[in-house]
């Protein structure tokens, strides 16, 4: 087999070789074993992703309505009231963001590191997303939010991408092999998200079960290594995501069989994440034991920062519930879900509209925004620093004066 090639910037390589920990390595390319987790609404789109890959990383786009940061997409889609030629307008503009983005985030990574397109697997649009992106050549497409039973079909024509489910403990793992294999195709890593440290979505079935012991890394990424080697699959990489935020982090899972880490809040906290400052500010400024967990609309649990907005919306909501019914159309005309607990009158799922708290959290609105955010202090606590410098911060073992 032939050595990876190294897609990596040479100060960061030479901090990599000094730190003690191993490169991410997936099909033909050495990487930072650091992956950008994705972050929607339009929080992580090119320019993040675009930077981290030009770094030696894994970037990675969030799909989801990506049009928010195209003013010509959002005017083409203002204002038309309702109706299905809307909700088809709409689709198109954010298809023709997603590629838009993917392009700019190619043109910034000048040739290194790796760009991944994340699409959750419970929105309407997830099947277009994945064939958009794939066309518009991503090296790969991360799935979560649900099981992507169905990647490899939608993936067929086109073999060179690298498919990459994100689940949460080695049963999801299991599954998705097993379902995988009689379609001829087995991922090319595995993202094991910890639901008790992570934010937005987590991989558990109710707010209860967050904390099963199932979830912790010293368990389940032992448990998906030895489902990987009984498969026969003992080269494809597992990614850590949930709370990572030192070397020491890194290291610690490194050395329980992780091939790299993924992170998302202290992404978003970069000054090249996609969002407004306001946004970062709210992330960097808020604590572990603040953070609010409750049941997202998408009928999945979710950790966020405790915002007027949620504040309220959390003491209506035994009302909400009472009163949800069956809506003949999206309140919004986008229907970004495929499951809605607003619009398909679910009554012990969420009764908002994410897409527009998670639009109002990206324009930086504090009062009206869902903020979501995963544990931990951040590398550099509420100062805004750079992607450069937070992969420093991982790479750098402590004393190194690297940092």
């Amino acid at each position: 087999m032939n050595e990876p090639s190294i897609r990596i910037e040479p100060e960061l390589h030479a901090a990599l070789r000094d730190s003690g920990l191993r490169p991410l390595e997936l099909r033909d390319r050495a990487l930072l074993p650091v992956v950008q987790g994705g972050m929607g609404v339009g929080v992580s789109a090119h320019r993040l992703a675009g930077t981290v890959a030009a770094c030696g990383g894994v970037g990675t786009l969030s799909a989801i309505d990506l049009r928010r940061l195209h003013p010509d997409l959002m005017e083409r889609t203002r204002g038309r009231g309702v109706g299905p030629e809307v909700k088809v307008a709409m689709e198109q503009a954010n298809l023709e963001a997603l590629a838009r983005e993917i392009a700019a985030a190619r043109r910034l990574s000048a040739g290194r590191g790796l760009l991944a397109v994340n699409v959750m697997r419970a929105v309407g649009q997830y099947a277009a997303y994945v064939r958009c992106a794939l066309e518009c050549g991503i090296d790969a497409v991360v799935v979560g939010a649900g099981l992507p039973l169905d990647l490899p079909e939608l993936a067929a024509d086109h073999p060179q991408a690298l498919l990459v489910p994100i689940l949460s403990d080695a049963r999801g793992v299991q599954l998705v092999l097993r379902k995988w294999e009689r379609k001829r195709r087995a991922p090319d890593a595995i993202v094991l998200e910890h639901p008790a440290l992570a934010g937005g979505h987590l991989g558990a079935a109710t707010i209860a079960d967050l904390r099963d012991p199932r979830f912790d890394f010293e368990r389940c990424v032992p448990e998906t290594l030895a489902a990987l080697r009984a498969a026969g699959l003992e080269r494809v990489p597992v990614i850590a995501a949930g709370g990572i935020r030192t070397w020491q982090d890194v290291r610690r899972l490194q050395d329980l069989g992780a091939a790299a880490v993924q992170l998302g809040t202290p992404f978003a906290v970069t000054r090249e994440a996609d969002a407004h400052e306001a946004f970062k500010q709210v992330l960097a400024e808020a604590r572990d034991e603040e953070l609010v967990e409750f049941t997202s609309v998408a009928g999945l649990p979710a950790r966020a920062v405790p915002t007027p907005w949620l504040q309220t919306y959390l003491r209506a909501l035994p009302r909400l519930q009472e009163n949800a019914h069956v809506k003949p159309r999206c309140t919004e005309v986008f229907d970004c879900l495929a499951q809605c607990g607003l619009r398909d009158g679910k009554s012990a799922w969420g009764q908002f509209c994410i897409d527009h708290q998670l639009a109002a959290a990206l324009r930086g609105d504090v009062r009206r925004g869902l903020f979501f955010r995963g544990k931990g202090a951040l590398p550099f606590g509420r100062e805004i620093r750079g992607v450069r410098d937070l992969l420093m911060h991982l790479l750098c073992p402590p004393g190194a004066g690297l940092a």
